[in-house]
This record gives C-alpha cells, structure tokens and sequence, in this order.
C-alpha cells in the first residue's frame, strides 16, 4: 500500500513551500471541499479557453491565461455563486458595503 499523498509531506516539499512563503493545505483523504473552488476555475479555464487553442510555447500560454482571467473571467464572466455578478463587480459591491458600515 503506497502514501499517494507523501510526497505533499515530504521535508523537500515542505522547505521549497516555506522558501516561498506558501502555506500548505491538505485536507483528509476523501474531504475534496477545500479544493472546490480552485478545481471549478481550472474546468472553466480549461472548458473555455485551453481546449480551443494550442499554445506553441509556455510564454504564449502564460500570456494567452492571464489575458482570459484579467480580460474576461474577473470583468465580465457572470458567476451563479455571486448572484450572477462578475468577480470584479462583486468584489466593488462587497468592499462598498463594508466601507458603509
């Protein structure tokens, strides 16, 4: 029986993390929630925009991603979660509301 999960624990692992200042989190086998949001954003990333292109080198990928999060996904994709707003106008309501109070 291997520890699919040893290398997440390992000391390497756990050095190269605090290097760059990462906390790490691992939730008990079988407990995918902590990982809900990260995993949907990549199946929409992957859904809308890798699947459709093919990406010559790791520059254009790069830059053709942070072209989709910046120009699209955070101003105009519409999120169900966030009552049908864009993750940037939810973000301007949410910080509105609380500078109210």
């Amino acid at each position: 029986m291997s520890n699919k999960r040893s290398q997440y624990s390992s000391y390497d692992y756990k050095k190269l993390a605090k290097k760059y200042n990462i906390t790490l989190s691992m939730s008990r086998r079988g407990n995918c929630y902590d990982n809900a949001v990260a995993e949907s954003f990549f199946k929409t990333l992957k859904k809308e925009l890798v699947r459709k292109q093919i990406f010559h080198t790791r520059e254009v990928a790069a830059s053709k991603i942070f072209e989709y999060i910046e120009m699209f996904y955070n101003p105009k994709r519409r999120h169900s979660y966030l009552d049908y707003l864009a993750p940037n106008e939810f973000e301007k309501r949410y910080n509105f509301e609380s500078l109210k109070k």
